[in-house]
């Protein structure tokens, strides 16, 4: 029955995750076409500086808050205690997020040009307060996450076919996004109250120690976010808008494989939390990894009529940069496999913090490096990355050889 539990749930988190490649994926193509090569790098730009928002206001609830509400068990009160101060947290963040963003917005020239879609793609950022994914992740229910999510993307992407024709129409891409998010919210409001729990507040201290508690979580998601969000805040100031549109292209295919191992990891979470099977792990890796292998196979040989369909002939000179990056989809699904459903699961919060932070120093560290000797290219990036990523891997496998009995 349990088992059922985890399969249902990997499902229906990989109808979302399906939604989350496909849905963006009918999108792209559209918009390399309709936006000049520049406006399109503006547009990822600002997509990798809101993930940090996103992080920022998220502080890591996503795997703390869960935890809690699994251990709350079947406990309303609780649950709405744990709802209501990580709500008023993150309101308290997205304060802190919104200074962030626009302290970048002075000192960044490509948000610094482009003001009005900066701070209206911040909106739907604020918005994801209220749509409490570590609520219905706690209480197992991801079918709320999947339908909310569908519903939420199909009425962006419909409108951008329907209002974005062009460069003119840049600030309708966020727009459209506030609006699929408004939807999203009243659906998940309506689920929460056939569901019967009511929300109540704390005091100061107690939403402090939420986010106090979640702390950890944030400083991991924060580092790991160095892998991306990073290297193309630096492209975006050291290298050429042309270069800036190619990266973030890249980096939206990356970031659209790996969604697909989010689900698997998101669903067999909540089970290791509570079981600590690493029989489970094992399976996942024997069911996975060809499939990982088999896709990058297909990318290595087929780059050219991939970027064709998604980008159209003007990013096929990119071809080259795809294939760079294919260590990096090789190493990342153990690697994150590894980190908070493993390591995680038996609260070795610090341990896999501390994994993603010292690859992360690298990654830092690399990058100065390649800016103080004038190598600062996309090739060079491209290796770094995906020499972190194995570097996150291995220190993750040997904190799980060392608390190995701590598994059944």
């Amino acid at each position: 029955m349990k088992m059922n539990k985890v399969t249902k749930n990997t499902i229906m988190l990989y109808i979302m995750n399906i939604a989350q490649l496909i849905l963006p994926l009918v999108t792209l193509p559209y918009l390399t076409r309709v936006l000049t090569v520049d406006n399109y790098g503006v547009v990822n730009y600002v997509k990798s500086i809101m993930t940090y928002m996103q992080i920022i206001i998220e502080f890591g609830f996503i795997l703390s808050a869960t935890k809690d509400i699994v251990k709350a068990g079947n406990d309303k009160k609780i649950i709405g205690e744990i709802t209501g101060n990580v709500i008023l947290g993150k309101i308290l963040l997205s304060m802190l997020s919104l200074i962030v963003l626009i302290i970048f917005t002075i000192f960044v020239p490509i948000l610094r040009n482009n003001v009005a879609f900066t701070m209206l793609s911040f909106i739907p950022i604020f918005l994801s307060t209220f749509l409490i994914d570590f609520f219905f992740r706690g209480i197992e229910k991801m079918e709320v996450i999947t339908i909310r999510y569908i519903v939420m993307k199909s009425i962006s992407t419909l409108l951008t076919f329907l209002f974005v024709r062009g460069n003119g129409d840049l600030l309708m891409i966020p727009i459209l996004d506030i609006i699929g998010n408004v939807v999203a919210i009243l659906l998940v409001w309506k689920e929460v109250y056939k569901l019967g729990i009511k929300l109540s507040f704390g005091t100061i201290k107690d939403i402090w120690d939420s986010i106090a508690d979640s702390f950890l979580y944030f400083i991991s998601s924060m580092a790991s976010t160095a892998f991306g969000a990073l290297n193309t805040l630096l492209v975006g100031i050291l290298l050429s808008s042309k270069e800036v549109a190619y990266w973030s292209l890249a980096m939206q295919i990356l970031g659209a494989i790996q969604a697909l191992y989010t689900p698997i990891n998101n669903g067999i979470y909540p089970e290791m939390v509570k079981e600590r099977k690493f029989s489970l792990i094992i399976k996942v890796i024997k069911i996975f990894m060809p499939v990982v292998f088999i896709g990058c196979l297909i990318i290595l040989l087929f780059s050219k009529p991939i970027l064709f369909v998604i980008g159209g002939r003007k990013y096929l000179e990119m071809s080259y940069l795809i294939k760079l990056l294919i260590p990096v989809i090789i190493f990342s699904f153990p690697a994150m496999l590894f980190g908070w459903p493993v390591l995680g699961a038996i609260d070795k919060v610090k341990e896999t913090t501390t994994t993603t932070v010292v690859t992360t120093i690298v990654q830092v560290v690399g990058l100065i490096v390649l800016m103080l000797v004038g190598e600062f290219t996309l090739v060079n990036i491209a290796l770094l990355r995906g020499g972190t990523e194995f570097i996150l891997l291995t220190s993750r496998l040997y904190f799980i050889n060392k608390f190995k009995f701590m598994f059944k």
